[in-house]
């Protein structure tokens, strides 16, 4: 089994505000071990209702639902996955980013969330979810492409894979990947790939894409998303006091929406939290009484154009020897100027070049208009 991890992002992208979220969720590229795909959906469908209410008209009821239809499709999911995965839709989007043009998250739920990706830079917006999919949830697609297509700087393409069948992964994932490599070669930007709850189709694509068009070696790409099975390492956070009633931390590995509160160490006079992370570089900020802010005696990420700015941590195994290694060769791929080899180009534009664009495809894109 797989997760996503958080990795470093080039310094020129906006950094995010702080009603995203990063998330510690676990995903599966191995879908091997599933059970019957139609079994999953008759459970799902029982609470299944299409369409959506506002909360101003039943009140808390909406999010009743919602919690429940995610329980729902959690307990298939990790049924299907032999791991334990939960997916709260009620919380509204999330993602990660994988490298600094390619994230990996959950479903757009209304119009608003093209906004949230138009601000950190996202061009191409990827769906892999079926209709029956969108409709479990009650999310409107019609309206949601409708709205992309009011804006020329991205774009909304379906290249629809059935969740939980690995058969159906395996057959369209060719032709889904093609379709990807084409678009962003078309448009360019940052590409956000998504399924239902970004932990099952939208990683296996995104694996793919980075194996056969990146130039990533398998191994490298696992690691990108982040085996499971892989030891953590033990973070210290701190904050001195200054006489404040409450110090939180968000970001790092519980996402920009979560919030964890430090303990005050009264003979060290510190607020500490202690955390085990796995490998990777991860982003957080501190809230002292309500504030947002920056511990200057930590890292510091790069301002955006807006100024804005993050504390972070990179996680690396000091006794592993591989470790430096990894590090060097994620940031080489990682740079602005990396490129691929001739060879690597050559094997790439032969393997798009034969795969042919709809034979396996029911894929949907929304046109620009002239």
């Amino acid at each position: 089994m797989i997760c996503l991890q958080n990795l470093p992002r080039s310094s020129g992208f906006p950094l995010r505000s702080s009603e995203f979220r990063r998330r510690k969720n676990f995903c599966s590229v191995n879908t091997l071990r599933l059970m019957n795909t139609a079994d999953l959906r008759q459970s799902m469908a029982i609470k299944a209702t299409s369409g959506s209410t506002s909360k101003a008209q039943i009140g808390g009821g909406e999010v009743d639902l919602k919690e429940e239809k995610s329980e729902v499709y959690s307990n298939n999911m990790t049924e299907a996955m032999g791991a334990v995965l939960t997916y709260k839709h009620e919380l509204g989007m999330n993602y990660n980013f994988i490298r600094p043009d390619l994230i990996v998250g959950s479903c757009l739920q209304t119009p608003d969330d093209v906004d949230k990706l138009r601000g950190i830079g996202v061009k191409t917006i990827f769906c892999l979810q079926q209709d029956s999919d969108l409709e479990y949830f009650g999310v409107d697609i019609g309206a949601i492409r409708e709205y992309a297509k009011t804006f020329d700087d991205i774009e909304h393409l379906r290249a629809e894979i059935r969740d939980f069948d690995s058969h159906d992964l395996r057959i369209r994932l060719p032709a889904v990947v093609s379709k990807l490599h084409k678009a962003i070669n078309r448009i360019g930007g940052v590409s956000y790939i998504h399924c239902t709850a970004g932990l099952g189709r939208a990683p296996a694509v995104a694996l793919a894409y980075m194996l056969w068009v990146q130039g990533y070696k398998l191994s490298e790409a696992l690691k990108l998303l982040l085996l499971t099975g892989i030891r953590k390492k033990p973070v210290s956070l701190t904050w001195k006091n200054g006489n404040c009633s409450m110090v939180e931390v968000s970001g790092i590995d519980i996402g920009w929406g979560q919030r964890i509160p430090l303990k005050l160490d009264q003979e060290q006079d510190l607020w500490i939290l202690e955390r085990e992370l796995h490998e990777g570089r991860y982003e957080y900020k501190y809230i002292i009484d309500g504030k947002w802010t920056c511990n200057t005696s930590e890292l510091v990420t790069s301002g955006n154009e807006d100024g804005h700015v993050n504390n972070y941590v990179d996680v690396l195994y000091d006794d592993d020897p591989s470790s430096s290694a990894s590090a060097a060769l994620r940031k080489r791929l990682c740079d602005e100027d990396s490129d691929l080899t001739t060879e690597e180009r050559l094997k790439i534009r032969q393997f798009l070049e034969a795969c042919p664009d709809d034979e396996y495809l029911n894929t949907n894109v929304i046109h620009k208009p002239v």
